[in-house]
């Protein structure tokens, strides 16, 4: 297990319930009546803190303010390079819900 990484179990009751650990609550930042967003890939799950309505996704801001700062450095995609780039990687299938694999496998 990585530094910084926390791991746990829950007990699924008669009716698929659980409670979810203390430690997940304070890493994830969790409240009473706060939702939950699970994401499946095979037989893993991620869990996360569901956004709350009107709470801004701070990657997304900060991607817009860098784009805002000077939009005339950005442009179209030409039809070379694009020829260019799939003639690299053409063959590559690429499956953007796999997970990343840690730097020291």
């Amino acid at each position: 297990m990585n530094a910084g990484q926390i791991e746990v179990e829950s007990t699924l009751t008669e009716r698929y319930q659980t409670t979810v650990p203390e430690q997940v609550r304070r890493a994830l930042n969790l409240s009473k009546h706060d939702k939950l967003h699970y994401r499946i890939s095979g037989s893993t799950a991620v869990l996360s803190r569901a956004s709350q309505p009107g709470e801004e996704d701070q990657v997304l801001t900060q991607f817009l303010a860098f784009l805002a700062r000077d939009p005339t450095q950005f442009r179209a995609l030409d039809a070379g390079l694009r020829d260019r780039i799939q003639a690299l990687v053409g063959d590559v299938e690429v499956n953007l819900d796999d997970a990343l694999l840690p730097d020291d496998e």
